[in-house]
């Protein structure tokens, strides 16, 4: 391997955030390297919103499914279906999806290689330098030592990012995680009676057993469904509460194609770069919408700011570029993390309050004005009467004052 190669910026983390990132620095002139370990599939009910398919140009025959409802159950059963009007959350195979994403990247002129990052050093004029083992597709083993130079860096390697380590970002110590796992399942066929499943709808349990802090989910994904939990409390059996679940839902006896778990934090860092050429994007920068969980359309997003801002650095010299990939991204979608944040930590917190939590949930204004801003990522200012309205119910559910 040359180790005098150097590229505009190194992007090291092949999901949708470094994917994306290597595409569009790519898309603008820049020599890019596309550095991911093969193989790694991240756990994710792997819904995409019409908003990220229209924004991304993503093709349909990556969705294996259309989900035109979802359907919330409560600690006490209370199923509440709510129809998804007007449209449909698109349905995505993450090893799938993520490696078309990659392979657009580089039709766009970025480098491919696959490899391990190890560490970041400096050669004698300051230019980073990227340390890594290098693989061939199918090589087992560790792989082989080599190193590139970089003009930048995209950290786009997941939770407890080793990228924001080595290159010293602020604050990254003090990041709080929970951990996710989920089951990939071959869906039920007609024979297999007594399974409470529909092709078309995703199933989200509020129920403690399943999670003591977050939620329990059953998502179709065409001919597999994936089946999953999330909770930061370290004593809580994830992989007992999903078989408690496949059990409540008639699944017990599909069968397991794989199964994955991985930490994902728990709100944005403070600081997304080093203020010299290092900047983080997706689950490294902390992109990961509380409550709800979602985080590719955070991800890509946060993936394409951190390219816009490696991309002015490149042009201006001015390392204060680097900031403007958080300070951007929180002008977006600052709000919505900060209003899912308090949601979760009131509405989770305990079986009376996720008991009335989904009893709100069976307003129609509620349904809406939620799937509008969902579906749009913002939050949606239609209908001032209808907000309205949900302030005095939520204000009676919250003082007890609502029938559950």
């Amino acid at each position: 391997m040359n180790t005098d190669e150097i590229f505009d910026a190194v992007v090291i983390g092949g999901g949708p955030a470094g994917a994306t990132a290597a595409h569009e620095l790519a898309r603008q002139g820049r020599s890019v390297l596309l550095l991911d370990r093969a193989g790694r599939i991240k756990p994710c009910g792997g819904a995409i919103p019409p908003r990220l398919i229209k924004d991304f140009d993503i093709p349909d025959h990556l969705l294996v499914a259309h989900a035109h409802s979802a359907r919330m159950i409560s600690p006490s059963d209370n199923r509440v279906d709510i129809p998804i009007d007007n449209g449909f959350v698109g349905m995505v195979n993450r090893d799938t999806f993520d490696e078309w994403l990659r392979e657009r990247a580089q039709a766009a002129g970025a480098q491919r290689r696959i490899g391990t990052f190890k560490q970041i050093t400096r050669d004698e004029d300051g230019t980073s330098v990227v340390h890594y083992l290098a693989r061939e597709a199918h090589q087992k083993g560790e792989g082989t030592p080599a190193r590139v130079r970089a003009r930048t860096i995209v950290g786009a390697d997941g939770a407890r990012s080793e990228v924001a380590r080595q290159g010293k970002v602020p604050g990254v110590e003090d990041t709080r995680y929970v951990f996710a796992y989920h089951e990939i399942v071959r869906a039920p066929d007609a024979s297999q009676r007594g399974a409470d499943y529909d092709a078309t709808r995703c199933d989200v349990y509020y129920q403690g057993r399943f999670s003591p802090d977050f939620y329990g989910w059953v998502f179709p994904h065409g001919d597999t469904l994936s089946i999953g939990t999330g909770s930061a409390d370290k004593g809580f059996s994830l992989r007992g509460s999903v078989q408690r679940m496949r059990e409540a839902s008639g699944l017990a006896g599909t069968e397991t194609l794989r199964r994955e778990g991985a930490p994902l934090p728990m709100k944005p860092l403070k600081r997304w770069d080093n203020g010299r050429d290092v900047v983080l994007a997706g689950d490294a920068a902390g992109v990961v919408a509380p409550a709800s969980g979602e985080g590719i359309y955070y991800a890509m997003v946060g993936g394409q700011l951190a390219a816009q801002s490696v991309h002015e650095l490149l042009s201006t010299g001015n390392v204060a570029a680097l900031k403007l990939a958080r300070k951007r991204f929180m002008k977006l979608h600052g709000t919505v993390f900060l209003v899912l944040g308090i949601m979760q930590t009131f509405w989770y917190s305990s079986e009376k309050r996720r008991e009335r939590f989904v009893k709100i949930c069976e307003d129609r204004d509620v349904q809406q004005l939620t799937f509008e801003s969902y579906m749009n990522k913002q939050l949606t200012r239609k209908k001032p009467m209808a907000h309205v309205r949900i302030f005095f119910k939520d204000l009676g559910h919250l003082l007890g004052l609502a029938r559950v």
